[in-house]
């Protein structure tokens, strides 16, 4: 059985940086994606960014949102997935999710295990 479980996020203040990490246990060899998902209070989940692992190295793909600002990568050693963030803004508020899965990338209901959720806030 797959699980996720990610850890970091938190406050900061417009203009900084934050880090998530999504540990995955249980996966097999790496296939299909993995990816980033936001939701802010009163909006829809929306998709940050994935991985696809049909490509080596995997291949990012970024939401237009946030294109230039967030980075995603992994470590296949330690079977992590990380979204480093900078230059946040406040509207990048939200709950994050990592997520694995395959088929359309790009939408929520392509992936079939999700991590707990992250807060994070960014403020003025």
């Amino acid at each position: 059985q797959v699980h996720l479980e990610e850890s970091g996020g938190g406050s900061v203040q417009a203009g900084g940086s934050l880090n998530l990490s999504c540990v995955a246990s249980g996966l097999g060899a790496s296939s299909g994606c993995m990816g980033w998902f936001r939701q802010a209070p009163g909006k829809e989940r929306e998709w940050v960014g994935n991985l696809i692992f049909l490509y080596d190295p995997p291949v990012a793909h970024y939401a237009a949102s946030v294109e230039g600002r967030f980075t995603i990568s992994q470590d296949n050693a330690k079977n992590t997935m990380y979204l480093q963030m900078k230059d946040l803004k406040q509207e990048d508020t939200a709950v994050y999710w990592c997520a694995t899965g395959s088929g359309r990338c790009t939408k929520a209901y392509s992936y079939n295990t999700w991590g707990q959720g992250a807060q994070v806030t960014v403020s003025t």
